[in-house]
């Protein structure tokens, strides 16, 4: 045991100085592995981010939900065509299941249309508006900076009431505030009672509630009924998510009754769940894993090839030195790891600046409200993929030189 560790550290110390000896070289040699090592890195952490950002926007709209829509959402069995023809989901549709319905924590009709939100002279465009009842915000996990969300009496009464989304307030009063204060949406004042706390779902778009308005219901059908869904959507909360699918068979048996269907007609509504949403957002991500992995092993080979034959031009150069340490009773195997160390510490060095340059590049993309940072796995990851890499591409050269025959190679010019 003794004998393999002194033979292990003498051959890192060879294989250093040949390192220092020949700097440029093994830089460039590096290369493939650096650019590998970091987009493996870099696509690690975006994945994560992505799907983080993804998990916080489903646990901000809660997920024990369903929604009850005449479209559906993710099932391409259904021609669009037909759903299109589904007749529209009216309010009265929602009175009659909120009454019939025993089961929900709670439910909530939504409607929206998209417009310009103003105050003073500060605007942001294409913002969705969305009108629903005092009882939305029981179907959510929402949180308030400041204020709150508005109570029966406003809803049922349409008054000018609104709640905004923190990214929409940061835009309007980026000094902060923005509570009690009155925006403009389509000429009508609207009375700021409620600021949302950040939910940092970014990955839902226009749907993320940080970039939404939320009003009643009364005041989209009176102030934006041509520019509004004429299908409402209907939010039902579960209790609890062991309950789910018992509040989807009622509410399926409700809808039908509601909506006057025989028992051989098809349903003609939907009933979406937020599975759906993760399913498609899984794919999604599968597949632009799927193409970092092909990008990343592209470069990685490259790398190894590069590493390969650079080490075989190493063996070939040293071929005396090998013959001489032969010579004077090295061992195979000593040449062997003395080879294979070389290459993988070129290779763990490529890794670390790899390494470094996908943490710089990760706090450049963090900057732009991506949540991307670099975790213990990725580091490993990165530690690990180098050492493999170096073991696997310097094997074939160590095992050369390895094999050679003393008197040959002292012979060697």
């Amino acid at each position: 045991m003794r004998n393999y560790l002194f033979e292990l550290k003498e051959g890192l110390l060879i294989s250093l100085r040949a390192i220092r000896a020949n700097k440029i070289r093994s830089v460039l040699t590096t290369l493939g592995i650096i650019i590998g090592v970091a987009s493996v890195v870099l696509m690690s952490t975006a994945i994560k981010g992505i799907d983080q950002a993804f998990q916080t926007g489903v646990a901000s709209l809660g997920s024990d939900n369903l929604y009850i829509d005449k479209w559906a959402w993710f099932n391409n069995d259904i021609p669009w065509w037909e759903l299109r023809n589904r007749k529209n989901l009216q309010m009265e549709h929602y009175k009659k299941y909120k009454d019939m319905a025993k089961l929900p924590l709670a439910v909530a009709p939504t409607s929206w249309t998209q417009q310009t939100i103003k105050f003073q002279d500060k605007s942001v465009e294409f913002v969705f508006v969305q009108g629903t009842t005092d009882e939305y915000i029981r179907t959510t996990n929402l949180t308030f900076d400041d204020g709150r969300f508005f109570n029966e009496l406003e809803s049922n009464g349409g008054r000018n009431v609104a709640v905004i989304g923190s990214e929409i307030a940061k835009k309007l009063f980026p000094n902060g505030g923005g509570f009690n204060e009155y925006i403009k949406i389509k000429g009508n004042k609207f009375k700021i009672i409620g600021v949302l706390s950040e939910q940092g779902s970014w990955v839902m778009g226009n749907f993320n509630p940080d970039n939404q308005v939320f009003i009643p219901i009364e005041n989209v059908f009176k102030s934006f009924s041509n520019e509004s869904f004429s299908s409402i959507t209907i939010n039902v909360r579960a209790p609890n998510s062991q309950m789910v699918a018992d509040v989807k068979e009622e509410a399926i048996g409700i809808m039908r009754r509601v909506r006057g269907l025989k028992y051989d007609q098809p349903d003609d509504f939907s009933i979406n769940q937020q599975e759906g949403l993760l399913t498609n957002i899984n794919q999604t991500i599968g597949v632009i894993e799927a193409a970092g992995l092909v990008i990343t092993g592209l470069a990685l080979i490259v790398g190894a090839i590069g590493i390969m034959n650079i080490m075989f031009v190493s063996v070939k150069e040293r071929t005396k030195e090998i013959g001489i340490r032969k010579a004077i009773g090295a061992k195979k195997r000593t040449i062997l790891v003395q080879f294979i160390t070389e290459s993988a510490i070129i290779c763990l060095i490529g890794g670390m600046i790899g390494l470094g340059i996908a943490v710089i590049g990760s706090m450049i993309i963090a900057q732009f409200d991506f949540p991307s940072t670099v975790e213990i796995d990725a580091v490993i990851l990165a530690v690990g993929i180098s050492l493999i890499t170096g073991v696997l591409s310097g094997f074939a050269p160590a095992y050369t030189a390895a094999k050679m025959d003393p008197v040959d190679a002292l012979r060697y010019e």
